[in-house]
């Protein structure tokens, strides 16, 4: 076991092999896998987001898995407080904690801290989220960017989540997002990092993708989009944009087939591939440099070399 307050975070694309890696990982060392993906934080969506398997979860502790249901918003900062205390738990346990996940941002917010920034309040959201339904994503885009030109400048037209959150900063705060964030931010959380990140060949990423929404689908994936659909919720909710579920929403609604759908989602899944590896070739998720990069899939607990183990288990007792 590594020093106390040292801990290991194994990042990557999808379907580069995270979840694989972490569960050997924990398996080996004592650990306790804490995930750190943000659409495997809902409940409605197991198989979608292809969260560890009951059989995975018997192997080893995992936790902060399908914790919120899709109606409730989960965020950065919510998600960086709950990491925190299992982290705390895993720690009091004599335990590694293991945070796994692709999204960058939640685990740039655990190792660098968040800016302190007011809740807007009720009445800007519900301004905001009407706003978003009224103009649409490029719509309120274009709003926040008349009134908050900078924060409008750092995100995609298309960025339905972010336009709003940053639309409602702006309206309930009278100061913009990225305002806030330049205000600095407070001191990183009394833990040592070690990050491993997963870097698969593009091209290899792609097959993966394509066998996996393929055995998602066989799975039961269909009927869980249209669970989740049933509940007829905000469609600017994260849980409702998941990948799959707004080509199977089509598919559903009888706009195009599920054979079409799977082509889509596939694609999208392809394109947000290509932004999590270009996001983390840029940012270090070890705020003191200790990033060990594998240009490697890690396809299942049968490719895990002693050898890979063993070069992983030094690297993380060196950062401790």
């Amino acid at each position: 076991m590594p020093a106390a307050g040292t801990a290991l975070i194994v990042a990557g694309p999808t379907a580069s092999g995270k979840s694989a890696l972490a569960l050997a990982l924990a398996r080996r060392m004592n650990g306790v896998v804490i995930n750190a993906d943000a659409m495997q934080l809902y409940r409605e969506l197991r198989i979608l987001t292809a969260r560890p398997t009951p059989a995975d979860e018997a192997l080893a502790p995992h936790v902060l898995y399908g914790v919120r249901p899709a109606a409730a918003l989960a965020t950065a900062a919510w998600w960086r407080t709950a990491a925190l205390a299992e982290m705390g738990a895993a720690r009091a346990a004599g335990r590694l904690p293991i945070l796994c996940g692709g999204s960058g941002l939640y685990l740039l917010a655990l190792t660098e801290g968040l800016a302190d920034i007011p809740d807007p309040g009720p009445a800007a959201r519900a301004e905001a989220r009407a706003l978003l339904v009224e103009l649409g994503s490029a719509g309120l885009h274009a709003r926040l960017a008349a009134v908050d030109p900078a924060s409008a400048a750092r995100l995609r037209p298309s960025d339905r989540q972010r336009i709003a959150r940053a639309y409602e900063v702006w309206r309930g705060t009278g100061t913009g997002l990225a305002a806030w964030q330049a205000r600095g931010q407070p001191r990183a959380p009394e833990w040592r990092f070690a990050a491993v990140l997963l870097d698969p060949p593009r091209e290899e990423l792609r097959a993966a993708a394509a066998v996996r929404f393929a055995a998602m689908l066989e799975q039961g994936a269909l009927a869980e989009a249209r669970d989740l659909l049933a509940q007829d919720l905000d469609p600017a909710l994260p849980a409702l944009r998941a990948h799959g579920v707004p080509e199977l929403a089509a598919h559903l609604r009888g706009e195009i087939s599920l054979a079409e759908a799977a082509v889509r989602a596939i694609a999208a899944t392809g394109r947000y591939m290509k932004r999590q590896s270009t996001w983390f070739r840029h940012h270090a998720l070890a705020p003191d440099g200790r990033t060990h990069m594998i240009h490697a899939r890690i396809a299942g607990q049968a490719q895990l070399s002693e050898r890979f183990m063993a070069d992983i288990g030094e690297f993380i007792h060196a950062a401790g």
